[in-house]
């Protein structure tokens, strides 16, 4: 693996130069991507462009491999399938994070320690687990390389970035190397919405970045690498690498990539559900349903308490790359389960145009209309989940006052540009 890099520096020239792939430059650009379009050319994900070099930068190693369902490759096997196939790979361990490993467990379950069926090999949970907990399962497997494989859906909330994190700081602490097998951020580059503050960290964002971050799982953990960890615990950087993605432009969303969607968990089931997600995923902070128990999950969005009038305020409102149908939907689980809801169903109509956070304000402020709109509060001593979602109590308090959505959306753009001047010395592709 490759040396420890400086704070800002690029990462990943061990792994670049072992699969034979142009180094970036020393301001941390890669090469351009291809011009053509998805359609003559083919994106290959990290995974496979490992599997296609037999994973020879796994041989002699005692990898430990940070996986779910998504972790697959062309062919639709999984890479721990494919690794421990191999005689000249010593796989030592397989690390599921929230649903487990092969994506069967309930949400807010912890897997139970098992044998996996087809591998032999032993599967530990780090759902809910902190870096010390982590360290300990990789002690126990024996292992020296962390292999770190999941599709994201670009989002701070979405919570397998942060078993990203905790595991990379794990590696650290136990001098173990981390290697990223990237995939393309289904929403692409743009980067948006607030930044984490401090004080509302949680599960749902552990550390300040933005709410839309603009980052493939491999640049994020190089974010992560030259930005966070050096002030996590006792301090330093770990052993980084990432194999890259091969053929991606990264203003594509994954529905223009060709390749499979694998849902990575049971209410993310579409590239569609990932496009609407960095905003209706808001609604989680309301008393209105944000379309769990449905078959279109963030994309339906209501209660039993609106009617017509929602969809036709929104789309009066023209707000671009986007139409709201009137629907009515019965939640199997989840709130309002069984019970009929009036709502919308978004309808992405330009995926470079549409903006799903400034788009989910307004709808808020549009729900906010009705008398029985409430914010969800819990028994946590910052009660409001709405909070935890954007990072302060903003958003909530401008929308109570009465904002308008450009006066809310400009609040963080200061935030926005900041992170966007950051970030870019981790960008992998052009």
């Amino acid at each position: 693996m490759s040396s420890t890099p400086s704070r800002r520096s690029v990462f990943l020239v061990g792994t670049a130069a072992a699969l034979g792939a142009p180094l970036p430059a020393a301001s941390g650009a890669s090469a351009a991507a291809p011009a053509d379009s998805p359609s003559h050319r083919r994106v290959m994900t990290g995974a496979d462009v490992a599997a296609a070099s037999g994973w020879r930068m796994l041989r002699g190693r005692k990898v430990g491999v940070v996986s779910n369902q998504t972790g697959v490759l062309e062919d639709t096997s999984h890479i721990v399938d494919s690794m421990t196939a191999r005689k000249d790979l010593n796989v030592v361990g397989v690390f599921g994070p929230e649903h487990g490993f092969r994506g069967t467990t309930p949400a807010g379950e912890a897997e139970p320690e098992y044998v996996d069926p087809r591998t032999g090999l032993p599967v530990y949970s780090i759902y809910a687990a902190d870096a010390a907990e982590m360290a300990q399962m990789f002690r126990r497997a024996g292992t020296d390389t962390i292999v770190y494989d999941i599709q994201d859906v670009g989002v701070r909330f979405y919570e397998f970035i942060w078993a990203m994190y905790q595991a990379m700081v794990a590696a650290r602490d136990i001098g173990a190397a981390f290697l990223v097998l990237d995939r393309p951020n289904p929403i692409g580059r743009r980067a948006d919405g607030p930044m984490m503050t401090k004080e509302y960290t949680s599960a749902v964002g552990l550390k300040p970045i933005l709410q839309q971050y603009g980052l493939t799982a491999g640049e994020l953990a190089g974010y992560f690498n030259g930005e966070l960890l050096p002030d996590e615990g006792k301090g330093g950087q770990v052993d980084l690498d990432v194999v890259r993605v091969r053929g991606w432009n990264p203003w594509e969303h994954a529905q223009e990539t060709g390749l499979m969607w694998v849902p990575p968990s049971p209410n993310m089931p579409t590239p569609d559900t990932a496009t609407v997600y960095p905003g209706t995923c808001y609604f989680e902070g309301t008393n209105l349903s944000e379309g769990r128990g449905t078959t279109r999950p963030f994309e339906f969005i209501g209660a039993p308490w609106l009617d017509y009038r929602y969809s036709d305020r929104l789309n009066a409102r023209g707000l671009p790359g986007v139409r709201f149908r009137e629907a009515y939907f019965v939640p199997a689980f989840s709130k309002h389960e069984g019970k009929t809801c009036a709502g919308v169903q978004l309808h992405v109509t330009d995926l470079r145009r549409y903006r799903p956070i400034a788009t989910a304000v307004a709808m808020l402020a549009e729900a906010m209309k009705y008398d029985e709109f409430a914010w969800r509060k819990d028994d946590d001593p910052r009660p409001y989940w709405i909070d935890k979602l954007s990072g302060s109590t903003r958003l909530r308090k401008m929308l109570d006052a009465g904002k308008d959505t450009g006066e809310i959306t400009a609040a963080w753009q200061d935030e926005v540009r900041a992170f966007d001047r950051t970030r870019r010395a981790y960008f992998l592709y052009r």
